[in-house]
């Protein structure tokens, strides 16, 4: 019989939806029952695309006696992290408080009032290596709390006091007289540069993540200055990424990492978040190196967004598994037998040595393509083999996706896209923003600007979180500076609006939960960016931006109380803090664009080519046809003079340069660092 999940819409709840364990969703209703009862709390936090989660589903969830002793001595709540962050923000604390580490599937014991006082992560059905199974550790919590239980609440309440107290922790390292911006940015690079790994790219050991956020910090460092060895680290991760198993060869997209430091074996979930934002940083390379590998990238990377993730109203799920047939990888990987039925012996040749394919393989006893050696003159051999092997993959039984649309997600798309349509250009995919837009502002938000978190099916839900609404914003101003209708910017300036109104905090910065947002044992206050920007580092880009367009100095003065604080954690642990360093980019040395001309009229293309030929991370634009009225105070009081049909005005620090409407003197004020 179904649990208390088979009314949700998660898929990730309904995948748990006919275990034997009572499972129940997070709600008031669970709480009460476990209060009236007075059981502990045992609550597991994943998603769908989690290998470990489907691991330990398989070993205890689906086991009926440990089921039995679940549903006898606990009240057990399944929550989805990606329909829940603030849940998962709070109790993952708790459990890296606890365990020093983190990670999915999240295992956590709670008082029925919600106070943690243990916890971990993946536990094994069977005891291994020193781990205790499962079902040891529910056997030793119950005896505790049957025998011991005032040693179980003192845990729970001095979590919690660890909990409120760490909420106000950034503020206490706030310097007096907090370094410039510059100098902050120029410390975390040197710390970055300490951590970079020559041999294989990227930072750190395995498992090791692609860390777009870190990417794009350092592409801005090296927009303003030729620094060879910085190209170097750039272009070794980027290339080390784009040749690894890490790439989908065939379908185009990223696994969300490495299991090992190389590059090569993936763990298989492939997430949106994961895909915008590499497929941005790759544009973003383009535009800088000319690498004509890094536009494939790009464009394969959307065409798999594009192809398998996206509804046909114009959102973006959220991910894929990396299991198939229950097994993970399955759908991926090929053996040399599996070629050889595809291909002719020429192109299992080319395969075979190009992706480093052997009789043994490189993932249990199968091969994970991984470009070894450069295809030569045979590219057009080399695209018939592929188009042959993609046709056959399509074949095989797919991985399950996750089709639930995500607001903050889907803001990242949204930008990737409405930046690779400027940038390359394409029509295509300025048709894909337009409707991912039209998306956002139909199905995602409601009167006054508030946001729903959760689409899926028809139906909208959940309070939108800070992040939420912060990448909405930066993916609306991409979307404006590409089509220039002022619709996209009216609808972001209401968001930012509405994130200040229920959002802000008290001493600076802001909450990742609304001031109307259920009541939980803590309000939580990320800082440290994770794959995806933290709320708190997104609001402060996205409030800089809006503070040059509007001139409303509020903007300016909210940013700024956020970067405040943030300057010795970001120095401290750079890697952590990827979408900060973009801010303290901005705000050292934003420059404004506004350019008033005929849209349609050569000269006016003339000088959006020249905004849009390079990547400038600090440079907004704002356009309007002579004559018009505008909301944007950018480009207040602007007209061409004399014959001109178009001009445009460079400004930085507040400081602008005489109109110019000569392309190449704005390439000029553009690549020059002063007005």
């Amino acid at each position: 019989m179904p649990n208390h999940l088979a009314g949700e819409t998660s898929p990730y709840l309904l995948q748990h939806a006919n275990n034997p364990v009572d499972w129940y969703p997070w709600g008031p209703e669970t709480l009460r029952r476990a209060s009236e009862e007075d059981k502990p709390i045992f609550l597991s936090i994943g998603y769908s695309a989690c290998h470990w989660c489907h691991v330990m589903e398989r070993e205890s969830f689906t086991n009926p006696e440990t089921a039995a002793f679940l549903n006898d001595h606990f009240i057990s709540i399944k929550v989805d992290r990606e329909e829940r962050p603030d849940l998962d923000a709070i109790y993952m604390e708790a459990v890296t408080a606890i365990t020093g580490r983190g990670g999915w599937p999240l295992s956590v014991w709670l008082t029925p009032g919600g106070a943690p006082f243990y916890g971990g992560t993946y536990f094994p059905g069977s005891p291994r290596f020193g781990t205790p199974s499962f079902r040891q550790v529910l056997e030793k919590i119950i005896e505790t709390w049957q025998t011991r239980r005032g040693e179980l609440d003192h845990a729970a309440a001095t979590m919690l006091a660890h909990l409120v107290s760490d909420q106000s922790e950034p503020d206490k390292r706030r310097p007096e007289g907090a370094a410039p911006p510059s100098q902050i940015f120029e410390r975390a690079l040197r710390g970055l540069h300490a951590s970079y790994d020559s041999a294989n790219g990227g930072w750190g050991d395995a498992p090791k993540f692609p860390q777009p956020l870190v990417l794009e910090a350092l592409l801005a460092r090296l927009s303003e200055s030729s620094q060879p060895s910085l190209q170097v680290e750039i272009e070794t991760t980027l290339d080390a990424m784009a040749a690894g198993g890490i790439y989908d060869h065939l379908g185009g997209g990223f696994h969300r990492y490495s299991t090992d430091e190389r590059w090569l074996v993936p763990h298989f979930e492939k997430m949106l978040y994961d895909n915008a934002q590499l497929a941005r940083c790759y544009l973003h390379a383009w535009q800088l190196v000319r690498k004509p590998r890094y536009r494939t990238v790009v464009e394969d990377t959307l065409k798999y967004l594009l192809r398998e993730m996206r509804h046909p109203d114009g959102g973006f799920f959220s991910a894929q598994d990396a299991d198939s047939e229950g097994t993970e990888g399955a759908f991926f990987v090929w053996t040399l037998e599996d070629i050889r039925q595809v291909l002719a012996p020429e192109e299992v040749d080319l395969i075979a040595t190009m992706y480093g394919m052997t009789a043994q393989g490189n993932f249990e006893g199968a091969n994970i393509l991984h470009v070894v050696v450069d295809p030569g003159e045979n590219l057009d051999l080399l695209e018939g083999a592929r188009d042959k092997l993609r046709s056959a993959r399509g074949n095989r039984i797919r991985p399950a996706r996750d089709d639930k649309v995500l607001a903050g997600w889907n803001g990242l798309a949204l930008t990737a896209l409405a930046e690779a349509a400027r940038v390359l250009p394409s029509e295509r995919y300025r048709e894909a923003a337009e409707r991912a837009g039209e998306f956002i502002l139909h199905e995602l938000l409601r009167p006054g600007y508030r946001v729903f978190h959760s689409w899926k099916d028809g139906l909208a839900s959940g309070n939108g979180f800070l992040d939420d609404y912060a990448c909405l914003v930066d993916g609306l101003l991409a979307l404006y500076q590409t089509t220039l209708a002022e619709r996209w910017f009216v609808a972001a300036r209401g968001l930012t609006d509405a994130m200040i109104e229920y959002f802000r905090r008290q001493g600076g910065g802001f909450y990742d939960t609304s001031s109307d947002h259920e009541t939980l044992i803590t309000r939580p206050r990320s800082l440290q960016d994770s794959p995806t920007p933290s709320g708190n580092s997104m609001a402060t880009t996205v409030l800089l931006k809006m503070a040059a367009y509007s001139g409303e100095s509020t903007y300016w003065t909210l940013a700024e109380e956020s970067l405040g604080p943030m300057g010795p954690l970001v120095e401290r642990a750079p890697l952590g803090f990827g979408q900060w360093l973009s801010a303290y980019h901005l705000a050292g040395g934003l420059v404004e664009i506004a350019l008033v001309g005929d849209m349609d009229h050569p000269r006016t293309t003339a000088l959006l080519s020249v905004v849009n030929s390079t990547f400038r991370p600090a440079q907004i634009v704002a356009a309007r046809p002579p004559g018009a009225t505008s909301v944007i105070a950018m480009l207040a009081g602007r007209e061409p003079s004399g014959n001109n049909v178009a001009a445009a005005w460079v400004c930085r620090h507040s400081t602008c340069a005489a109109a110019t409407s000569d392309p190449e003197e704005l390439r000029t004020l553009l690549d020059s660092q002063t007005p």
